[in-house]
C-alpha cells in the first residue's frame, strides 16, 4: 500500500486496493473519522456525523461481497439532499430537526454502489449565499466557497474522498476553485433530482468532489450510471484535443492571478489550444441565468419565504423579492432565450472537444462572502458539464486553477479530456 495515510489516498486508489481486499473499507474509514477528530473544530465541514452508523456499515461490507464502484468509500452528503437515517435542514434552521422518510436518489445510488455515508456536510442557507459555518482548510480566515461548502472542505481537508454537492449558479466549481480539489457538475438532467432541495428547476444539478478526475469521474459514473465515466491508467481521451479557449467577456474581472494561471495553462496545452470566438451576446447569459434563477427560487422556496420570511437571512428576503418582482412573461422569455443559447453554444463543439475557461475570480475571499459565481453562470444556464481543475497557487498562497466544459451529454468525454489536461497542467 501507499506509504499516504489511508485518508490521504485519492479515492480511485482506495477504491481499488479495497477490491483487492489490500485495504479494508474500515481502516480506510478510521483514518478519515481520525483526520475528523483532528481537524474538524477548525473546519466546521459536518452538519451531522455518525460515526458508529458509518464503522457498522464499513464493517459490513468488509464482511460480505464486492457492492459496486465505491464499495468502502467514505461519502459526505451535502445537507441539500434528503437521508432517511440522518436529520436534513437544508443550510436552516427553518427545517431543524427535519427527518426525510426516504433517500435522495442520488444518494441511494452511492449506497447501493457501496458507499459509507459519514455524515451531513454543511451548506449555505438553502443553497445561496449566506455563509455556512464551513472554514476553507488552506486558511481559517477564508470562505471554502459556496453553497457546497462542507463537502469541499471535508474532500479538500482529507476528511473524505468523496463528497456530494450541487450547483445553480457556481456552487460545486467555485468551491472547488477555492478549496483546490476537482469538482464536477454534470450535465443538466443527467442526475436524478428526486430527494434534492429544489431552488431552480432549469438549472440545479447534482455532482461532487474529488480530489482527481479519477475520483470525479469514479462518483459521477455512479450518479449518472454511466459505466464510460470510470476509466484506468489511459483514459480514452482525444489524441490531440482541440481546445478552445474562452476568457469570456468577464476577463477584465479576473485577477492577477487567475490570469497568470491561464498564461501558464495556455503555455502547458500548446499546439492544443486555439481561442474560440463565443456567439456575439454571450455577455447577457450571466443577467439571464440570474433572472430565471431569481423567478424560479422565488416559486420554489415558497414555504420559507411564505411562512418563515423573518428567519431567511437579508440577502435571501432580497433575492426572492427581486424574483417575485419578475413578470411570467419576462421569465417565459427567458426560457425561450436559454434554450436558443444552448442550441447556439452546441456548435462551438463541432470545432472544439472542450472548452477551457476561469472558474473564479480570483482567490478565496474572507469568510464574510462565499464569493462570486460570475464565471460559472453562463455555463450553469446553458446546462453544460463542467470540471475544475486546480493546479496553481495565487499571491496569497491559495489555490487557482481553471475549468473545461464539454458538450452537453458528453460527460464521458470531457471526464477523460480533463484528465488528459490535468495531467499537463500539473506537469
Amino acid at each position: 500500500m501507499s506509504k499516504r495515510l489511508p485518508n490521504q489516498l485519492e479515492a480511485w486508489e482506495a477504491a481499488a486496493l479495497i477490491a483487492r481486499r489490500e485495504l479494508s473499507a474500515e481502516a480506510l474509514l478510521i483514518g478519515c473519522l481520525e483526520r475528523i477528530a483532528e481537524r474538524e473544530s477548525a473546519v466546521r465541514a459536518f452538519a451531522v456525523l455518525d460515526a458508529d452508523a458509518a464503522l457498522a456499515r464499513a464493517r459490513a461490507l468488509d464482511a460480505g461481497s464486492w457492492r459496486g464502484p465505491l464499495h468502502g468509500l467514505p461519502l459526505g452528503v451535502k445537507d441539500l439532499f434528503d437521508t432517511a437515517d440522518l436529520p436534513t435542514s437544508y443550510g436552516t434552521a427553518i427545517h431543524a430537526g427535519h427527518r426525510p422518510a426516504a433517500d435522495a436518489a442520488a444518494v441511494a445510488l452511492c449506497l447501493e454502489a457501496g458507499a459509507v455515508l459519514v455524515g451531513k456536510t454543511e451548506t449555505t442557507e438553502l443553497a445561496t449565499m449566506q455563509p455556512a459555518p464551513t472554514r476553507n482548510p488552506h486558511d481559517a480566515a477564508r470562505s471554502p466557497g459556496g453553497s457546497s461548502s462542507g463537502s469541499v472542505a471535508a474532500v479538500a481537508d482529507c476528511m473524505l474522498p468523496i463528497a456530494l454537492g450541487t450547483q445553480t449558479a457556481g456552487s460545486i466549481i467555485r468551491p472547488a476553485a477555492y478549496c483546490g480539489v476537482v469538482g464536477y457538475k454534470p450535465s443538466l438532467g443527467r442526475v436524478p433530482r428526486a430527494g434534492l432541495k429544489l431552488q431552480c428547476e432549469s438549472m440545479d444539478t447534482a455532482g461532487g468532489f474529488g480530489r482527481s478526475v479519477r475520483d470525479a469521474a469514479l462518483l459521477g459514473s455512479v450518479l449518472l450510471g454511466d459505466e464510460r465515466l470510470r476509466f484506468a491508467d489511459t483514459p480514452a481521451a482525444p489524441s490531440t484535443p482541440r481546445i478552445g479557449l474562452v476568457p469570456t467577456p468577464w476577463w477584465s474581472q479576473a485577477d492577477a492571478d487567475v490570469q497568470a494561471a491561464w498564461v501558464r495553462a495556455v503555455a502547458a496545452l500548446a499546439p492544443h489550444g486555439i481561442e474560440a470566438a463565443l456567439p456575439a451576446g454571450f455577455d447577457a447569459l450571466v443577467p439571464l441565468q440570474k433572472r430565471i434563477m431569481f423567478h424560479e427560487a422565488a416559486r420554489s422556496l415558497s414555504h420559507e419565504r411564505v411562512r418563515h420570511r423573518e428567519a431567511l437571512s437579508p440577502g435571501l428576503q432580497a433575492m426572492l423579492d427581486e424574483g417575485l418582482a419578475i413578470p411570467v412573461t419576462q421569465y417565459q422569455a427567458d426560457l425561450v432565450a436559454a434554450a436558443d443559447w444552448r442550441r447556439r453554444i452546441d456548435a462551438l463543439f463541432d470545432d472544439h472537444d472542450l472548452l477551457l475557461a476561469p472558474s473564479t475570480t480570483g482567490e478565496a475571499p474572507t469568510m464574510a462572502s462565499t464569493g462570486d459565481p460570475l464565471f460559472c453562470r453562463p455555463w450553469s444556464l446553458l446546462g453544460l458539464p463542467c470540471v475544475h481543475l486546480p493546479f496553481a497557487r495565487g499571491a496569497g498562497g491559495l489555490p487557482v486553477g481553471l475549468q473545461v466544459v464539454g458538450r452537453h451529454g458528453d460527460d464521458h468525454r470531457l471526464l477523460a479530456a480533463a484528465h488528459w489536461v490535468h495531467q499537463r497542467l500539473l506537469a
